[in-house]
């Protein structure tokens, strides 16, 4: 393959940006040998240093292993890589993958009732610091009645799941979430016309938010589920023509 000459002077990051790039789209496969960083910092026009750096950073995210004195090979990051790698995935270039769009539709909908199960859970036994929890619950479904844009009403969304997650009390579910959205975020243009109903639907926001701060889990459950359900549906349907 053709390595591209990095111009930027981020210098490491750029490599690992080609690198990592390599990896996930395929080209480079899982159990193939990098060149050596001589090779590389030769075929990118940086230093070695640069490019030891880049390995590095490939190897925290489990996209290489990196052995002093031998061969960088790829690994298969379906197996060894985080979460982090999710946006990478998702988005190629402008063009959204149908399928890692699919996995994070399906993740969405099978955590978020259970997200919301956790913070009534939580509510009902007094855990935490509940009180601002609900009243920033509260807030964000006022908010999101009284916005008209589509776009605005899901970066409310998002707001409105993140006062749910803290009221969870759940750093599995956080970082799971964090990951999620950060893949999702850059979609929501896109998105748009087909989550319009779901970020419109303030009276379910209400619901689960009642459900949440009354203590009721299977409720709670039960409300995230029918919130989520028809987009996610849509969604789904619309993906699957693609």
């Amino acid at each position: 393959m053709a390595w591209t000459p990095v111009v930027k002077r981020s210098v490491a990051g750029d490599v690992f940006e080609q690198i990592a790039g390599e990896v996930l789209s395929g080209e480079l496969a899982a159990g193939s040998a990098l060149p050596s960083e001589r090779q590389l910092a030769e075929a990118l026009g940086v230093s070695r240093p640069a490019v030891r750096e880049a390995l590095q950073r490939l190897s925290a995210a489990g996209l290489v292993s990196v052995r002093q004195g031998e061969t960088t090979t790829v690994l298969d990051y379906r197996r060894s890589a985080g979460l982090e790698v999710l946006p990478r995935l998702l988005l190629r270039g402008d063009t959204i993958d149908p399928s890692v769009a699919r996995s994070i539709l399906e993740a969405r909908l099978h955590n978020g009732p259970k997200i919301a199960e956790l913070a009534a859970a939580r509510v009902g036994a007094g855990g935490g610091e509940t009180a601002a929890g609900l009243d920033a619950l509260t807030a964000a479904v006022d908010r999101l009645t009284a916005s008209a844009d589509a776009l605005d009403q899901q970066y409310i969304a998002l707001e409105f799941w993140d006062h749910i997650l803290d009221l969870a009390d759940s750093i599995a579910f956080r970082l799971m979430y964090s990951m999620l959205r950060a893949a999702y975020e850059p979609a929501l243009p896109a998105l748009a016309p087909v989550m319009s109903a779901e970020v419109g639907n303030a009276d379910a926001y209400r619901d689960l938010a009642a459900a949440i701060t009354a203590g009721e889990p299977d409720r709670a459950a039960e409300c995230a589920r029918a919130l989520l359900t028809p987009a996610t549906t849509a969604l789904l349907h619309a993906l699957s023509g693609a």
